[in-house]
């Protein structure tokens, strides 16, 4: 039985760890002044009838700090990827020189960057949620081991084995959030 509760405790770190690689790709797509390609990942273009990845249309280079270059591998594809960007709703406007298409990154007013650090504690909400659906599923598990005969010893011992690890990925959470607050924040 204790390899049961071995296995309900791996598997609940499995998936407390993608719940805070989710966060870290969900935060890294909020920009905090700089330019990245992350920004753009989640785009994607009308590429013959087919709802593509715009990274796989195009080459998305970073020219500098506030520029983010978009370079299609096919010149008819410009207006579809002009498209997609002002559709997905990034807060960035295409200017496109007829070969590549530039999107500028305006530097962060002190308002922008508050209404950001909420964006990022709301993520990282959403993270602290799954985290604790994911503990409140693995103690679901426990208990029905325990009626199914596990002992009341190690079913609490694995409960608090299962708390101790959800209070480190919501440390984890919380450590994520404060480091993209200070990003975003400073000037």
């Amino acid at each position: 039985m204790t390899g049961l509760m071995e296995d309900i405790i791996d598997d609940l770190s499995e998936q407390m760890k993608k719940a805070i690689s989710h966060l870290e790709l969900e935060l890294s797509k909020i920009r905090a002044g700089k330019a990245t390609p992350q920004i753009v990942d989640g785009i994607h273009v009308e590429y013959y009838g087919t709802p593509t990845a715009l990274n796989q249309v195009a080459n998305v280079m970073i020219a500098d700090a506030r520029t983010i270059n978009i370079q299609p591998w096919e010149k008819k594809m410009i207006a579809a990827i002009e498209k997609a960007i002002l559709q997905s709703n990034i807060g960035l406007t295409p200017q496109n020189d007829g070969n590549i298409i530039r999107l500028f990154l305006p530097p962060l007013t002190e308002e922008r960057r508050r209404e950001l650090v909420k964006r990022v504690m709301a993520e990282g909400e959403h993270a602290k949620v799954a985290v604790r659906n994911i503990r409140r599923e693995c103690i679901e598990q426990v208990k029905k081991l325990q009626k199914d005969g596990l002992s009341e010893d190690i079913a609490k011992s694995g409960e608090t084995r299962i708390q101790g690890t959800t209070d480190k990925f919501i440390a984890l959470v919380d450590q994520h959030c404060k480091d993209k607050e200070k990003e975003v924040m400073t000037v």
